[in-house]
């Protein structure tokens, strides 16, 4: 057997994907909890306070505990509860965690998920009317359980993509970068190298143009294109998981979402060996052992793993 041939079934193996998975779940956490604390300053204010952030300690505008996560992951984690619950898809599932997670008072919560939230609770409605304003990250951030349940199948992936972030959010932007971001998760899980992972955002730019990142002009808000065009600059600009995201949440900005999108993608495409001991160490110890749960949970429910793990 060749040696490229010997790598990408290495790439493909079971240890390979569950490390992967597992790495980009923790790295969606660890990004929000790292971003938290600049979230809504600017580089120069981040600079003047840390010179340069690279420590999860906390604080930021919501006052957080060290370690402790934002809704970034809270959505994540009861999207991915619906789907472990009824090990299926569950679009009234994970409605019905929304808004218990909305109810129980979270740290934080985005207008726009408030909003598609109470409509359900009001409406029953699974899908929000297509809004011109709804071009928020806020679906594309929640991303991470939907990307493992589908592993190995990106029909059900762009399927779902779309579904869960109508539950909030109905735009063509914000749907485009829920896939992209899927893809993106998925090719590093198994293995990708730079160059094809850098094929699936021209892939993108094709198509929305908007979304052009080669001229990076530090926009970091929570418009969907500022955010993508944030991960995408640092993702391909540095040569770590660590380099990635400390460059990412430096930005400011919405720095939790941006540095939870990023971490998930270098989490995927980097593993857990490329995780700094001291950022797993901080993150919330209950968060931690959840995320890496559902990460080995949800693959084995995906197509890739009923295929593979049986």
């Amino acid at each position: 057997m060749g040696n490229s041939e010997s790598l990408k079934n290495e790439a493909k193996s079971q240890p390979h994907v569950l490390n992967r998975a597992r790495a980009a779940y923790l790295g969606l956490a660890i990004g929000d909890a790292l971003g938290a604390t600049t979230e809504f300053m600017t580089p120069g204010e981040i600079k003047v306070a840390y010179k340069v952030h690279r420590k999860i300690i906390g604080g930021g505008w919501l006052y957080l505990k060290p370690g402790q996560v934002t809704d970034d992951t809270e959505m994540s984690l009861a999207l991915g509860r619906a789907l472990l619950a009824s090990e299926a898809w569950d679009r009234k599932g994970i409605a019905d965690n929304f808004l218990a997670w909305m109810r129980s008072q979270p740290v934080d919560i985005g207008a726009t998920c408030r909003r598609g939230i109470r409509d359900y609770m009001f409406k029953g409605q699974l899908e929000t009317p297509y809004n011109d304003w709804d071009a928020g990250n806020g679906a594309a951030m929640r991303m991470m359980p939907v990307a493992l349940f589908t592993l190995g199948h990106d029909e059900l992936l762009s399927r779902y993509a779309k579904e869960q972030a109508h539950l909030t959010h109905n735009h063509v932007l914000s749907d485009a970068a829920c896939l992209v971001i899927g893809r993106m998760v998925h090719r590093s899980i198994f293995g990708c190298n730079r160059f094809e992972l850098h094929e699936l955002t021209r892939e993108l730019v094709a198509e929305y143009h908007t979304f052009r990142f080669n001229n990076y002009r530090g926009n970091a808000s929570s418009y969907v294109v500022d955010t993508l065009q944030t991960v995408f600059h640092y993702l391909f600009t540095t040569g770590s998981f660590e380099e990635c995201l400390i460059g990412v949440v430096n930005q400011g900005g919405d720095a939790d979402t941006t540095g939870a999108i990023a971490g998930m993608i270098a989490g995927a495409f980097y593993g857990l060996e490329e995780i700094p001991a001291r950022w797993l160490k901080k993150l919330n110890r209950e968060v931690r052992e959840e995320v890496e749960a559902q990460a080995s949970r949800l693959v084995k429910l995906s197509p890739w793993g009923c295929s593979r793990l049986e």
